[in-house]
């Protein structure tokens, strides 16, 4: 935004608002867009690298939790009223109708992990202090650049209290399910 504009009041829309937008088409179908905070952020292209890593773990998590979670793939969490990202994964509590219903909420989730290469600032900036703000217990940021993950843990007001940098060969155990023994050798 440009800063000589920052001090004019905005129109927030509404997570009910971006799905009309999405429903009439003032949004394309394929848009590949979130709602964050009231305002609709285009997201970045996803690359063959993005989409493998996803991939790699949408399958570790489904291998590793079976029924003790539902292993959620760049689909919507409603925050808020204003706030539904996409997170590139998220780890659900179990419902019968796997979310058919209305989308997860925030005291859904148990984990979310982010996916980060070109988004990696988006991902730093913006969506973890959401994360934090909503009270997520704990969020992983996978970085194709650098090669680690960053496990943030115990959020507080718009950030996280316990932040960790893992480089390979990394071996982690997720906060909900600490009987786990994660090895991800294969993740980079």
């Amino acid at each position: 935004m440009n800063a000589v504009l920052d001090w004019l009041p905005r129109h927030r829309l509404t997570v009910a608002d971006y799905h009309r937008m999405g429903m009439t088409g003032v949004l394309a179908e394929d848009a590949h867009v979130e709602l964050i905070e009231g305002e609709i952020f285009d997201m970045a292209p996803i690359g063959s690298l993005h989409a493998g890593t996803v991939s790699y773990l949408s399958r570790l998590w489904v291998r590793a939790i079976g029924d003790r979670a539902i292993v959620w793939i760049q689909n919507p969490v409603a925050l808020d009223q204003c706030s539904e990202p996409e997170p590139d994964v998220a780890l659900l509590r179990p419902r019968a109708d796997f979310y058919k219903t209305r989308h997860p909420q925030a005291s859904d989730v148990l984990l979310i992990i982010e996916v980060a290469d070109s988004s990696l600032r988006y991902d730093r900036e913006v969506k973890l202090p959401l994360y934090a703000r909503h009270g997520i217990a704990e969020v992983w940021i996978v970085d194709l650049v650098l090669n680690v993950v960053d496990v943030h843990r115990q959020p507080q007001a718009d950030r996280y209290r316990e932040s960790l940098r893992l480089s390979p060969p990394i071996r982690l155990a997720p906060l909900a399910f600490p009987d786990l023994d994660l090895d991800l050798r294969d993740l980079f």
